[in-house]
C-alpha cells in the first residue's frame, strides 16, 4: 500500500498538539514528537526543525516551562511541561479547534 503524503498541518495546530500531548505528564522534545506520532497513526510527523521553534514559542508565552533531567536512556534531556497558563490556553485552543473542525466539516457536507 502506498504511503499517503503527511497533511501541512494548519496554523496553530501543532501549539495546540504540544499543549494537549502534556497535559498529563512532562516530556523531552523527541518523546513529544513520537507521542503525537503514535497516537496519529503515522499520520502526523513532527520534525524537529518544526517541534524544537515550537517549544521555545510556548516557553516564551510561558505555556510551558523546561528542567534538564536524565531520560530514560540515561542521556541528559530538557523536560516540558504546561504551566498554569498553559493549562488556561489549551483550554481556548481545544475550543476554537471544536469551533473550526465544525465549520469546516459544514462546509464539506453542504458545499
Amino acid at each position: 500500500m502506498a504511503r499517503q503524503p503527511v497533511p501541512d498541518l494548519l496554523p496553530g495546530t501543532l501549539d495546540l498538539l504540544i499543549l494537549r500531548t502534556l497535559q498529563t505528564d512532562a516530556m523531552h522534545g523527541w518523546a513529544i514528537s513520537e507521542r503525537i506520532q503514535q497516537i496519529s497513526q503515522d499520520v502526523l510527523q513532527i520534525h524537529q526543525g518544526s517541534l524544537y521553534p515550537a517549544l521555545h514559542r510556548l516557553e516564551h508565552r510561558g505555556w510551558i516551562e523546561a528542567e534538564w533531567a536524565v531520560s530514560e536512556l540515561g542521556r541528559r534531556a530538557k523536560y516540558y511541561r504546561l504551566t498554569p497558563s498553559g493549562r488556561r490556553q489549551l483550554t481556548v485552543e481545544a475550543d476554537t479547534w471544536d469551533r473550526m473542525v465544525t465549520a469546516i466539516s459544514r462546509v464539506m457536507k453542504l458545499a
